[in-house]
């Protein structure tokens, strides 16, 4: 059973998650911190070492809901090409998902950390690297099973679709417009079936 600091950390997170990403790192004061949590600043670090452990850890927060939702729309399925269809389902409606978020957690805590923390810097990065591979393994499942063609590189359309998924969801969001995401899918999805699929 999760001790109390557990349960106090987890209710931190959940409550600063979405303040960290949508305001950054340096954005984010103390006043905010305790205002939207509801404790003091002792009792806020008396969790977390310092600001910047409580940002990483909020980034993860928001990186495991995230990693959470994709998965679970694409264990609904177990054909390879479906699998990628699920996953420009899921970011159709991104817009109104990550609005829960705070806003698409790579792309705010990416741009917002690029020249100010390279502790963040780095774990975006880790979080980009993975997810991407996750793609990658999908399409090499799907050469196996002779689904997708062989002659396809798994790593460069892996970078493609999630290049392509991210320039979306930035375009998205600046704009106010979820027509960008909505375009881009339709995109993949032909991609999908015009150059992917056997």
């Amino acid at each position: 059973m999760p001790s109390k600091s557990a349960y106090t950390k987890k209710y931190i997170l959940e409550k600063v998650a979405p303040v960290f990403n949508q305001k950054g790192y340096v954005g984010t004061s103390m006043a905010d911190i305790t205002q939207v949590t509801g404790l003091t600043k002792g009792a806020v670090y008396g969790n977390f070492e310092n600001k910047e452990e409580l940002a990483l850890e909020a980034f993860n927060h928001n990186a495991r809901i995230l990693f959470g939702d994709i998965g679970k729309k694409m264990q609904q399925h177990t054909s390879p090409i479906a699998q990628l269809k699920a996953l420009t389902e899921f970011y159709r409606n991104y817009s109104d998902y990550s609005t829960v978020l705070g806003g698409c957690p790579i792309l705010n805590i990416a741009v917002d950390s690029k020249h100010q923390n390279s502790i963040l810097t780095q774990r975006v990065k880790q979080i980009i690297l993975k997810l991407k591979k996750s793609i990658e393994t999908i399409i090499e499942k799907g050469i196996d099973c002779h689904e997708i063609k062989e002659n396809i590189d798994p790593e460069k359309y892996a970078g493609r679709i999630f290049a392509w998924i991210e320039g979306a969801a930035f375009m998205t969001s600046t704009m106010n417009d979820s027509t960008y995401l909505s375009d881009m899918m339709d995109h993949v999805d032909k991609m999908i079936e015009l150059e992917l699929k056997k």
